[in-house]
């Protein structure tokens, strides 16, 4: 498929989930037990190890695919360490080699469960300045709401880690829905219209190239 092909999405849910309030009111008072896993308890350790003996801004690039997000943001915040988290080792180990290491930002890439990750980052009280969810899967059938990042278990943990939160889309209801999780937890943000001259991220490109738009939240988180 072309880049200018990309199929926009197609969903049964013409607007907010019905049950939106109900399940992530559920989730912001429930104890989320899930067990962590081991290796993505083992790649964290790794991972803080780093952060720990940073002595500069922490941002996240959660569900970064390929990374080239990763390499992007490190460019924008040269004084940052950006760390890329994406459950594929498949996408992962496509890092095209253009977008290594340079002199321009540093970065890092882990293979983990976000919903494992989130929590162990939260609970080693990490603080990062900026946090971005680029176009995360959308889940557009609305039986699978609970997958959704804002509809999930998790959700409470990305409203812990704080900072800038920025969450993009070409998925309008999915931006919307997770401004509302937001209000519910506290937080109102608008959602606006996105566009810039340079896509950041692969499936921007797509979307873009086949005349697509971006939805997005921004919001500062304590």
């Amino acid at each position: 498929m072309s880049e200018a092909n990309s199929r926009s999405i197609v969903s049964n849910q013409p607007s907010l989930h019905e049950k939106l309030d109900e399940i992530v009111n559920k989730h912001l008072v429930a104890e989320f037990k899930k067990p962590i896993a081991a290796h993505t308890q083992h790649a964290f350790d790794e991972v803080n190890a780093r952060v720990q003996a940073f002595n500069g801004p922490i941002i996240l690039d959660s569900c970064c695919g390929v990374g080239e997000s990763t390499a992007n943001l490190a460019k924008l915040h040269p004084n940052a360490l950006v760390i890329g988290i994406d459950k594929s080792s498949h996408r992962l180990n496509k890092h095209d080699v253009e977008y290594k290491q340079s002199e321009s930002g540093q970065y890092i890439l882990v293979q983990a469960d976000l919903n494992d990750f989130w929590r162990l980052a939260v609970d080693a009280k990490w603080q990062p300045t900026h946090h971005y969810l680029l176009y995360p899967n959308p889940w557009p059938k609305a039986k699978h709401v609970q997958r959704r990042w804002h509809g999930a278990a998790v959700f409470p943990f990305i409203v812990k880690l704080g900072g800038c939160l920025e969450v993009r889309s070409n998925w309008d209801i999915y931006v919307k829905e997770f401004a509302r999780a937001l209000q519910l937890a506290g937080y109102p943000v608008p959602v606006t219209a996105y566009h810039s001259d340079t896509a950041i991220t692969p499936f921007e490109r797509k979307y873009w190239a086949s005349g697509q738009s971006s939805m997005r939240l921004v919001v500062q988180l304590p």
